[in-house]
């Protein structure tokens, strides 16, 4: 039988030759949740029924001689902002459990199904996507498994700690300004968002139309690379896809970094850094033999950028609710939406504006680059509930996006990869590559997964001794 390490590549094999069955595979899933999750908090909730109803079809498949898909058996979840039918879509928010249960699954949904996956719950996030920690007031945090004293990033938490505890192999969440990449980074997974219009969103519940992604995390790199060319294709239900046809990256990995101009970002990448984060990425670049640095035109302004765009796209989605019944709303998210609601409508132009000048000129930066490194968040997981503050006397929980968020606003192709270090909580480094170029971003992580760099550190179980007294 498959252990809890056993990742996506390993467990479609074995069900694809028949060593053991989807349905075997989904009833060990259900067994690790039921009997880890209450201690970690990943999940809101647990799709049993339709897990084993997918897995026998997977069987049924094999068994009358047919292709059972090439993610065959392999159980995985989606950060509750996705639709499951007959499953009310949160998005993290009170007030969402009063609507009805979805009556159709969110396209990726319907992807991962067709090619063989097994989908066993909704995972927790932040509320309405709007933070980095996961944090939830109304569902309680979602706990680091490497210390379930600390948080596990946000917002897509829920789907990070769920690969990093082993409970399912493959996940989805979704990253508007660093909420795939950051709880990647804190929890030790691989990630991937793709380009923006990549994927489709349609069936996901919005946080900023113009900037919202989604994307996979795993534990290996050739397992996230075969998550997300499941999930590659046009569709015309999202009006942001891109009508581009799906491009495999999984084939790709064994070319390694041939002919790829690979640097090291500094200047505004190294600012706010703590020295760990550097040296993860110094880490991956000698591994890689990069000694080229190179300076992202702007990047403190393409901050600025994101975080004008996501508080006024995001006040105005929500303003009718704030109206309506404002008590309802995590307090954090509330102030941070009714404060984007007071932003003129200027500053927004302002920030469109310079988005596109922006994205013009790192364009014509990675005319001499392929791909860059970076951190992927300044400092590794924080205290859940503490209040930390910087020397500024500024709080830390904001800064957790400071090297996503100028990636994000113009929608590049970010991997997060793990750099374990011996004795210390996981950090991730950020490799970043020019539109439609996710290829790029995956034979790196898989070349550092190669040379021995970077790899996913399987959580040991979490104790109820280990959540005791954790705020």
């Amino acid at each position: 039988m498959l252990d809890a390490a056993a990742g996506v590549s390993a467990t479609a094999a074995a069900v694809r030759r028949g060593e053991v069955s989807a349905t075997e595979v989904a009833r060990a899933a259900l067994a690790r949740i039921a009997t880890r999750d209450g201690k970690l908090n990943c999940f809101t909730s647990v799709t049993a029924e339709r897990a084993l109803a997918e897995a026998a079809a997977v069987d049924a498949a094999r068994a009358a001689g047919r292709d059972p898909g090439a993610l065959a058996g392999v159980p995985y979840a989606v950060k509750n902002l996705f639709d499951i039918e007959g499953v009310t879509t949160l998005a993290g928010a009170r007030l969402n459990a009063e609507r009805p249960a979805a009556t159709r699954d969110a396209a990726l949904v319907r992807r991962l199904r067709d090619a063989g996956a097994v989908l066993v719950g909704a995972l927790n996030m932040d509320e309405y996507a709007y933070g980095f920690t996961t944090e939830n007031t109304h569902y309680g945090p979602t706990r680091n498994p490497h210390d379930a004293t600390r948080v596990a990033g946000g917002s897509s938490g829920g789907s990070a700690a769920a690969v990093a505890a082993g409970l399912v192999p493959l996940s989805l969440g979704s990253d508007t300004n660093g909420s795939i990449r950051v709880p990647a980074s804190l929890c030790g997974v691989f990630a991937l968002k793709p380009t923006f219009g990549r994927l489709s969103r349609a069936g996901v519940f919005p946080f900023v139309a113009s900037l919202d992604h989604v994307g996979p995390f795993a534990r290996s790199a050739v397992d996230l690379a075969l998550g997300y060319d499941a999930l590659q294709g046009a569709d015309p239900d999202d009006p942001v896809c891109a009508p581009r046809a799906a491009e495999p990256c999984a084939p790709q990995l064994a070319c390694g970094t041939d002919g790829l101009r690979i640097a090291v970002a500094d200047g505004y990448f190294e600012t706010g850094a703590e020295p760990q984060a550097l040296e993860a990425v110094a880490i991956a670049a000698r591994a890689l033999g990069v000694t080229r640095k190179v300076t992202v035109p702007e990047a403190a302004r393409g901050r600025a950028a994101a975080l004008v765009i996501t508080a006024c796209e995001g006040s105005n989605l929500h303003l009718p609710e704030l109206r309506r019944r404002a008590d309802a709303f995590d307090p954090m998210i509330r102030d941070r939406l009714l404060a984007g609601a007071l932003l003129p409508a200027s500053w927004y132009a302002q920030a469109q504006r310079f988005r596109r000048w922006y994205a013009q000129r790192v364009a014509e930066m990675f005319r001499a680059v392929d791909v860059l490194l970076t951190p992927a968040t300044p400092f590794s997981a924080l205290r859940i509930g503490a209040g930390n503050i910087d020397a500024d006397g500024m709080p830390l929980r904001p800064k957790l996006g400071l090297f996503t968020q100028p990636i994000s606003c113009i929608g590049l192709p970010a991997a997060a990869v793990p750099v374990p270090r011996p004795g210390a909580m996981p950090l991730g480094v950020q490799v970043v590559a020019a539109p439609w170029r996710e290829s790029a971003c995956l034979r790196v992580a898989a070349a550092l997964e190669a040379a021995g760099v970077a790899a996913a550190p399987m959580a040991a179980p979490v104790s109820a001794h280990a959540t005791a007294g954790a705020a």
